[in-house]
């Protein structure tokens, strides 16, 4: 169940970048900035989430698994390269984001998927 420890330290993770943009960011970023991390933060939520729900799926569907480490790369890769950007990073950066949406799509494939099969 190491899938669901993950996806709970991910969203506990989420709420605390949540709190730390609302209230840390505010004032030292632009409105396109605050906007971009508040998507990144969003995003990690909803897939962490999603990622638990994989976790528990997994014992009696194997395609839940698989769901579950595309969710967690596609935080890696969405969110993390928003959270960059929003910070300052170099606008190359944004390239890896489309690969983490990609990751997203199939971690929600595989975990329809699961639901066909276990």
């Amino acid at each position: 169940m190491r899938l669901g420890l993950v996806g709970s330290v991910l969203a506990g993770l989420g709420v605390a970048a949540g709190a730390f943009g609302a209230h840390g960011l505010r004032d030292r970023l632009d409105a396109g900035s605050i906007a971009t991390f508040e998507t990144a933060v969003r995003y990690q939520l909803v897939h962490s989430l999603a990622l638990v729900v994989a976790a528990q799926r997994a014992a009696n569907a194997p395609a839940a698994r698989f769901a579950g480490y595309a969710f967690g790369v596609g935080i890696l890769l969405f969110s993390g390269s928003l959270y960059a950007l929003a910070l300052g990073a170099p606008h190359a950066v944004g390239f890896v984001t489309p690969l983490g949406g990609l990751s997203f799509i199939v971690g929600w494939a595989l975990l329809a998927a699961s639901f066909r099969t276990g």
